[in-house]
């Protein structure tokens, strides 16, 4: 059982920065691949980034490489999705994601074990 808990979303100008959080319990953080999705009004979850268990290895999605970065703390149990530039087109519910166990890093919402409950993103123009 993992329970995940993400933090820092809110309502931003463009052009500002704004890191979110999520932190895990209830399994050993390392064990863990980590990974961010959104979803808009009206559209599919979307995947935004991951990171491998133990760092290093990242993945994005091409419209925010550049602008959001994926790091985790292991000794914090968390993860992180620092966000530089938003736009208006970035707003959605972010949802922070675990994986308990895979070979490649996982990009799509079905191969993840684990999901928080989301926080809201609102960039204004």
């Amino acid at each position: 059982q993992v329970q995940l808990v993400e933090s820092g979303g809110g309502l931003v100008q463009a052009g500002d920065s704004l890191r979110l959080s999520c932190a895990a319990s209830g399994r050993t953080f390392s064990s863990l691949d980590m990974g961010w999705f959104r979803q808009a009004p009206g559209k599919e979850r979307e995947f935004v980034a991951a990171i491998r268990r133990i760092g290093g290895v990242t993945s994005y999605l091409d419209s925010v490489k550049g602008r959001f970065t994926i790091s985790r703390d292991n000794a914090k149990n968390t993860v992180y999705l620092q966000m530089k530039s938003p736009k208006p087109e970035d707003t959605a519910v972010y949802y922070c994601a675990a994986r308990t166990t895979s070979w490649a890093l996982p990009t799509v919402p079905r191969d993840y074990d684990y999901w928080g409950q989301g926080t809201q993103v609102t960039v204004s123009s």
